[in-house]
């Protein structure tokens, strides 16, 4: 039986890696996205009744899921060197005639799009993905492949006949719709969107939960094969194989035989950029011939075989109409342009962000002045200069406000920070709803049916001043409401209830103590079992929380000085919402490890660190957080280094391996 269960799950793993390729490297896909599921359900199913037969590439384990604290640093085997730039078809004459000098005979060029995004380097051995490290300084990055494994277009395993061993170089980026869509859920949250796509990738390789990188929609293009020995002879050859064995690389490549056809391909991208759904910077040429990459060489930084053409960033000339000042949740106030609407980069512009007061001093912006609008690697248009030659004298300078625009109250400015903000946080329009909006989003209370506009509408109406309010609606109160049909109504009122079952930690981060994040209020919970107990500690007691600092410590006692606060937070309570630990967090399932202390190392596979941690409390251990004589047990996945090091220099700490800590407290997870 356990041989049929193992070929089954085999097979489901072998058709789910087949689909994978057909939708995300072929464009094709042979079956839908219904049955893709379910073949996906059923393999998640018979992993999870038969952990025995686990698989690091599993394409279960796309959805992420796994936490990492720390990203380890690795070197890498073969150097991710930069390229050089040059801006105009000169400095590629200049270059193609460097070439010309050191290889007496013809040279072809491969022409790739530049995409904008974050370097990886992948390790793949015998067909399975090993290891996926950022680019760091060249030299060595940052281990992340447990976020990688979540990109579908990264293949897990390999098909064909590919080498034993070799790294995969390519880019992760995010495409434009999928950027829109982050932006849009967190200005939803009340959160500031992204700047850009490029940053917002790069950024998103570092999230601790792999499930939220998942969620992220990540695209990924593979360019370049590295390895001791090279399977081909060009780098073209090279490509069509890489695509034969699984790996998305860009369906805009082109081989040119001649400097002309890279000076076309160019110059039909300059234009056609703007229609891609993914942001390029460029375009990237490498001498095809393996041969000849090897007879250029490289310089000290990079290789002289390859040269990246940058698009100049875009720029045009419009009017600024009047400057207007946006409040956001935290009360932060940011300056915003109006422009006389304009054509740029393919999208019409009528807005650029003036970030802080600062920015606009060093422009010297005056009122009606003509400004030079860039959009370049940005998303977000930005103001890069003034043309004072049509500027009429008589036009004053741009005032800085000094109250807010919503409620009047005079802003501050903290001496460290260049952002203006509005004290008011508890009466200034904007504040209160972007706090009761944070209140029920995903993250925190998870009330879907309390969108932005609902809540806006309430709030004119009235009928909600902060999240204590919505436990007291009724459906009578929202049925008269624009747009408010029954079932909606009651959809409000049921997600309202339900919110009462959601944990202490989410509900700690839903009430928007400033500073204090979804991981800031987890560690908060684990010390201070209810809100009260949270609210009586000293600035001192809170300081000894891991990761808790003085600047989130003040932040947590002056939320609890403000009477409004508390008031909020004890009707909360009076209402069932969930402001102490849970009985079922406190649950203990055995004495075991009574008395024992327990640190975790490395990347663990079976478990997340928190689970580990949690499944030493519910068995009576602690957990401690670093390597000294009180440490009794050192539980080490892969990678494991400086503790490992560390432990066995002392000698008296017992190492551990995943399974044998499961062994230890009876495989009870």
């Amino acid at each position: 039986m356990p041989e049929n269960i193992q070929q089954k799950i085999e097979q489901l793993r072998e058709e789910l890696h087949q689909h994978n390729y057909s939708y995300y490297v072929l464009d094709d896909p042979d079956i839908s996205d219904f049955e893709f599921d379910a073949k996906l359900k059923e393999l998640q199913e018979l992993e999870q009744n038969h952990p025995e037969f686990y698989d690091s590439n599993s394409p279960t384990l796309r959805v992420g899921g796994g936490i990492t604290k720390n990203f380890p640093t690795v070197h890498h085997q073969f150097r991710m060197y930069s390229l050089d730039n040059s801006y105009d078809f000169n400095d590629l004459a200049d270059w193609e005639k460097r070439i010309q000098k050191a290889i007496a005979e013809p040279v072809e060029f491969v022409a790739e799009l530049k995409y904008d995004g974050a370097s990886i380097s992948i390790l793949y051995e015998n067909g399975k993905l090993k290891e996926a490290v950022t680019r760091g300084d060249g030299f060595q990055g940052d281990e992340i492949t447990a976020n990688v494994r979540t990109i579908s277009d990264i293949p897990l395993t390999l098909k064909g006949d590919f080498p034993e061993r070799f790294f995969m170089r390519g880019e992760i980026y995010l495409t434009r719709k999928n950027f829109d869509k982050i932006n849009a859920a967190r200005e939803e949250e009340g959160l500031d969107p992204f700047m850009n796509p490029r940053n917002t990738a790069s950024g998103s390789l570092k999230i601790q939960d792999s499930a939220e990188v998942r969620k992220r929609g990540l695209s990924a293009v593979l360019y370049q094969f590295v390895a001791e020995n090279l399977p081909a002879e060009t780098h073209w050859e090279l490509l069509e194989n890489a695509k034969s064995w699984g790996f998305r690389t860009s369906a805009q490549s082109k081989l040119c035989r001649t400097m002309d056809d890279v000076k076309a391909f160019i110059e039909y991208w300059d234009t056609e950029r703007h229609n891609l759904p993914f942001e390029i910077d460029g375009i990237v040429l490498k001498v095809n011939s393996l041969k000849q990459q090897q007879q250029l060489g490289y310089t000290a930084k990079a290789p002289r075989w390859a040269m990246a053409y940058k698009f100049k960033a875009e720029k045009v000339e419009t009017e600024l109409q009047a400057v207007t000042y946006q409040v956001g949740r935290t009360g932060a106030i940011t300056p915003v342009a109006n422009l006389k609407p304009v054509l740029l980069a393919g999208t019409v512009v009528k807005r650029a962000s003036l970030h802080n007061e600062d920015i606009i001093k060093k422009l010297d912006l005056h009122e009606n002045d003509f400004v030079f609008v860039e959009k370049g690697g940005e998303i977000i248009p930005k103001i890069v200069g003034v043309n004072t030659e049509k500027r009429n004298p008589a036009n004053p300078e741009i005032q800085y406000i000094k109250n807010c625009p919503e409620c009047g109250t005079e802003l501050v400015k903290p001496e460290d920070q260049a952002i203006h903000f509005c004290p008011n946080e508890m009466h200034c329009p904007p504040q209160v709803m972007g706090k009761m909006i944070h209140y029920v989003s995903r993250k925190a209370l998870n009330i879907e049916s309390l969108g932005q506009e609902t809540i806006a509408q309430l709030y004119r109406e009235k009928l909600i001043e902060n999240p204590a309010d919505f436990y007291v609606l009724t459906k009578e109160q929202l049925l008269p409401l624009e747009r408010m049909a029954d079932k909606s109504a009651q959809n409000i009122i049921d997600g309202i209830e339900k919110s009462k079952e959601i944990p202490f930690e989410k509900v700690l981060f839903g009430i928007g103590i400033k500073h204090v994040g979804e991981t800031v209020a987890k560690k908060l919970v684990k010390n201070f079992t209810t809100i009260d107990d949270l609210k009586n500690a000293t600035l001192e007691e809170l300081c000894q929380v891991e990761d808790i600092g003085e600047k989130i410590a003040y932040s947590i006692v002056d939320f609890f000085k403000n009477q409004e606060n508390n008031l909020m937070v004890e009707r909360l309570k009076s209402y069932g919402v969930q402001l102490e630990k849970g009985e079922s967090a406190n649950e203990v399932l055995s004495h075991v490890l009574e008395g024992k202390t327990f640190l975790f190392t490395g990347k663990l596979s079976l478990f997340t660190r928190d689970a580990a941690e949690e499944m030493v409390e519910k068995h009576g251990g602690k957990n401690i957080s670093a390597v000294s004589k009180n440490l009794n047990y050192l539980v080490v996945g892969e990678k494991a280094g400086s503790k490992l090091k560390k432990a066995q220099d002392i000698g008296t700490i017992t190492i551990l391996d995943e399974q044998q800590f499961l062994d230890l407290i009876g495989n009870k997870k």
